[in-house]
């Protein structure tokens, strides 16, 4: 099949101080099997040498298109700013920190080619028990995620999302460190999705990733948590009255299992302002 005849897929990265990794993630990108890409790099702002490093790039690929913000976006902003300028039928986000297998694009397209009616297909690890992809509808991924076992937590750099599915929503919500977690959950309220095979793409571990940022947080943790209530509670919900309270009982648990965390940590602070967020019925906004 000629590359005219496959889907164009937009690869999106957000760059903010990465000159360390940016080069090996854009040549990840270049050594992929599946060609019939655009790549897309907004940087936000960066102070160090990440834009000269993707302009070199630039200079020899026409299908790289770069673009640098006139003032700090954040972190999601930045994301949806990328997706605003993809002209291709799916999204793939690649951060600068990261990279891709070069088998990673050519087998994403595959599956979401097959699965036409799936909003996103998410890799996830080994599944003795079925062979993957695996379709899901709404209810199925909804009551899976929430009654069954958590699964849509990837990271962005592990999913591709159908263009159409993720602009009809109005793509990542602006809550730092939690926004991939809430887009994957409120896509499929409303669109079947499929889990994939793992190891499509390579996540670095380093002490200045987001992740690394999140682990000391209060906030991501209530605004997951009311967030995800609330759209239990919503009318976009598929799950029946009974699996909505059983879901929110196991929602509610899992909170509460946080607070005790860290009570045996000794970290009694971030405890009570948890333990108080809950108490209060989920009012009070953290600063």
């Amino acid at each position: 099949m000629q590359n005219e005849q496959k889907p164009l897929v937009s690869v999106l990265m957000t760059v903010y101080n990465r000159e360390k990794y940016i080069a090996e993630a854009i040549q990840s990108i270049i050594n992929s099997t599946y060609q019939n890409w655009e790549l897309i790099i907004v940087d936000d702002c960066s102070k160090d040498n990440s834009l000269n490093i993707a302009k070199s790039f630039e200079k020899s690929d026409n299908r790289i298109t770069i673009y640098k913000n006139e003032k700090n976006l954040g972190d999601y902003p930045n994301r949806n700013k990328a997706a605003s300028y993809a002209k291709g039928k799916y999204l793939k986000y690649i951060d600068a920190d990261d990279a891709i297998y070069p088998f990673g694009l050519e087998r994403m397209v595959y599956y979401m080619e097959r699965y036409p009616e799936a909003a996103y297909g998410i890799c996830r690890h080994l599944n003795p028990k079925k062979m993957y992809p695996v379709l899901y509808t709404n209810k199925e991924t909804i009551k899976k995620h929430f009654i069954e076992k958590s699964f849509l937590t990837n990271a962005p750099g592990s999913v591709i999302i159908r263009t159409k599915c993720f602009r009809e929503i109005g793509g990542f919500t602006n809550f730092r460190h939690i926004s991939d977690n809430l887009l994957w959950v409120r896509l499929a309220l409303q669109y079947s999705i499929i889990v994939l095979p793992h190891c499509m793409n390579w996540a670095r571990g380093h002490e200045d990733q987001e992740l690394e940022r999140r682990k000391s947080k209060i906030k991501p943790i209530v605004l997951l948590y009311s967030y995800q209530r609330m759209l239990l509670k919503s009318k976009l919900s598929p799950l029946d009255n009974l699996d909505t309270e059983i879901a929110i009982k196991i929602l509610d648990k899992k909170y509460l299992k946080g607070v005790f965390s860290k009570l045996k940590s000794w970290d009694f602070n971030k405890a009570y302002i948890l333990y108080k967020f809950y108490k209060t019925n989920y009012n009070e906004t953290l600063n």
